[in-house]
């Protein structure tokens, strides 16, 4: 998956362990949630974390929701599930890899 690179252009805060956010492990970096986005640290400023088109995940069985043990995260308008270290979401009828 392409991650595009918009850095968050007035971003002053500084996202860390004790900074109120939720931290959602991705791959090789942690992003945080934030106003219904997802910011990641690079190279001294901060990314919008985005996924470039659209990416199907394939044989993906469980059903995520409020019961399924996967932290959620608001993402725009709907819900992100954290699992494996990428995060799903619901769309028509299938799960996208984000």
């Amino acid at each position: 998956m392409t991650v595009l690179h918009h850095e968050h252009p007035t971003h002053a805060h500084a996202h860390g362990p004790d900074c109120g956010h939720r931290a959602v492990d991705h791959g090789d970096h942690v992003d945080y949630a934030h106003d219904g986005h997802l910011h990641r640290e690079h190279s001294g400023h901060w990314d919008e974390c985005e996924p470039a088109g659209h990416v199907s995940h394939e044989a993906h069985a469980h059903e995520h929701g409020p019961d399924c043990g996967h932290q959620s995260v608001t993402h725009g308008d709907h819900l992100d599930y954290v699992h494996d270290g990428h995060r799903h979401a619901a769309h028509d009828g299938h799960w996208d890899d984000h």
